[in-house]
């Protein structure tokens, strides 16, 4: 009981600092806005620790994270393996074919009435297929290694990197194509002096949106068939033998590069859209 209280204590005292740091004089520092979610994240760590060791959870509910830590750290080879197999292979594959297929489709409805007539309204039904509905599909048409995962991947990023990409190619104003049209500027100068620059910022929220629905789509797709590696077979395989402490070092590692993923894309914008208002202050 005694550990309750100290969780509790523990979560009275992160939630002081933490108030003292956002509603101070140094609130708009640098380094008080990163020390802000640090001490949150540890503070939520050390609850869950508190409470998991006082009241008992057996590890088949909750194991603690000292526990998970344990287990991370044992399982290094594997973990490294199902990292490579999910994100690398067929994470990133299918963001990088669909991201850039939706790229090149949106010029094509840029310039074609017809195209965006007729493909978006299709993209938004097809969009809004569930994934567990299509993944299976995908699976059997393409194969249980990483190349059904990627496709899954390419289903999921394409149309809201295409919706993004459409929307930000048709942000220019009439004004800035009309002034362009005066210059005699071809469509393709158009394209990369004006409509294109004004687009990125919207490509880069297709991008961002992207990279969480590619590791969502690599990890359920490897429920319906994978070979014996990755880190949707492991977590599925793992749950089925109650061992939840590696079901958590898994989502500990999905965690981990969905953060470095989307970013890497977030430190690419700032640097590419610097000049844009969304990047100043």
């Amino acid at each position: 009981m005694m550990l309750v209280v100290f969780a509790l204590a523990l979560w009275l005292l992160g939630w002081w600092v933490n108030a003292r740091l956002a509603g101070g004089p140094h609130a708009g520092l640098r380094g008080v806005q990163l020390l802000v979610p640090v001490i949150f994240g540890l503070t939520v760590v050390g609850v869950w620790e508190l409470l998991v060791r006082g009241l008992q959870v057996p590890l088949v509910i909750l194991p603690a994270p000292s526990g998970i830590a344990v287990r991370f750290a044992d399982s290094l080879p594997i973990l490294w393996a199902d990292f490579v197999q999910t994100i690398l292979k067929g994470a990133l594959s299918g963001y990088v074919i669909g991201c850039g297929a939706a790229f090149l489709t949106a010029i094509a409805i840029d310039r074609s009435d017809f195209l965006r007539m007729g493909l978006l309204p299709v993209g938004n039904f097809v969009a809004a297929l569930p994934i567990v509905g299509t993944a299976p599909i995908l699976v059997m048409w393409f194969g249980f290694d990483w190349q059904s995962k990627a496709a899954v991947v390419v289903v999921m990023v394409f149309f809201p990197m295409l919706v993004n990409t459409v929307a930000g190619l048709r942000e220019a104003t009439a004004m800035q194509r009309d002034l362009m049209e005066t210059y005699a500027a071809s469509y393709w100068q158009s394209f990369f002096k004006l409509r294109f620059p004004a687009a990125m910022p919207f490509v880069f929220n297709g991008l961002k949106i992207s990279t969480t629905l590619a590791l969502i789509g690599a990890i359920v797709a490897e429920f319906f068939g994978s070979p014996t590696v990755g880190m949707g077979f492991r977590i599925s395989t793992s749950v089925g033998q109650l061992a939840l402490d590696m079901v958590w070092a898994e989502i500990v590692v999905a965690a981990l590069a969905g953060t470095a993923f989307y970013g890497l894309v977030a430190v690419i914008e700032k640097a590419v859209t610097f000049w844009h208002p969304s990047q100043r202050g």
